[in-house]
């Protein structure tokens, strides 16, 4: 039998959405957690720098009762010309799950096609699916229901906008997006997505309503060469206190991390009342314990 994989939500049925999201709620709850993973081995294959993701993921397998082992793509043979499907083939040999961070979502599906365990993503150029995931946990979290009616993201139309235009789609929330022209998010997925995502002509217009407000550094890892020119590109599209006075009322702010305070958010806003940011990124470690699970256990 093929195993599962999370590389988006492509798969991923609203059910099994909510149920992730039920059981990380869960299992944030408990003083003591499950060995669910004993015995078991989480590689982390990270071909770019991260904090939470590696963080999360190695702290979140441990708490389970099992191990994790971070692998730099520099440490790899794949560094070296070895083809992907053979590394694939390799460590799913010798490995329960594997989660890839990489700036190839190509690569990403290559992996996962030779893989005989689960694959999960832990970023690529296109999608960001356990952050999303964790965004909407801190939702249910702090309103205890999943009754999102709009999500206001502001900046550029990236692989967390991308994910966050596949979540709209399950859950049917109005996702509202406000980037600079030229900034807008793949065509491909707009078009999918078209009867639940709007890109708004006005940062109120965007803001009008949201449940959610959110939004990502200007610049990404891999076009920090760019940062000059997006700074003033980008000028007029950041958060502050005062951007929230038009989302709804107990509407909350979320960010991915790591933020530029002074640049897409003001100084203040992580720490803002409205600012459930610390929680989302613990809730990262508590979700994800809740994707391995789904991934291994079921």
């Amino acid at each position: 039998m093929s195993p599962k994989h999370f590389l988006n939500f492509t798969n991923l049925s609203k059910k099994d959405l909510i149920n992730i999201i039920d059981r990380g709620l869960e299992l944030k709850t408990m003083v003591s957690k499950p060995k669910s993973m004993e015995g078991k081995i989480l590689g982390l294959l990270f071909e770019k720098p991260s904090t939470r993701t590696r963080i999360s993921f190695e702290a979140g397998m441990q708490r389970l009762g099992g191990s994790a082992l971070f692998l730099s793509g520099q440490e790899l043979q794949m560094s070296r010309g070895e083809p992907i499907s053979d590394t694939a083939k390799v460590m799913s040999s010798m490995l329960d799950a594997i989660v890839i961070r990489t700036d190839s979502q190509e690569n990403l599906e290559m992996f996962t096609a030779n893989s005989s365990v689960p694959v999960i993503s832990g970023l690529s150029d296109v999608y960001h699916p356990c952050q999303i995931m964790a965004d909407l946990m801190t939702f249910k979290e702090v309103n205890k229901n999943l009754n999102i009616e709009k999500v206001c993201w502001i900046g550029d139309g990236n692989n967390v906008c991308h994910s966050y235009m596949e979540a709209a789609q399950i859950l049917e929330f109005q996702l509202s997006i406000f980037c600079p022209k030229g900034h807008e998010p793949n065509s491909k997925i707009l078009e999918s997505s078209k009867n639940f995502v709007t890109i708004s002509s006005t940062k109120e217009e965007a803001l009008s309503d949201a449940n959610i407000v959110t939004t990502d550094v200007w610049t990404s890892m891999n076009s920090a060469k760019q940062s000059k020119e997006k700074e003033l590109i980008f000028k007029d599209f950041f958060v502050d206190s005062s951007a929230m006075n038009f989302s709804k009322e107990g509407s909350i702010f979320l960010h991915c991390l790591p933020a530029h305070r002074g640049e897409e958010v003001s100084f203040e806003m992580l720490d803002h009342p409205s600012s459930k940011v610390w929680m989302q990124a613990e809730n990262r470690m508590h979700v994800q314990e809740a994707i391995l699970e789904y991934l291994l256990l079921d």
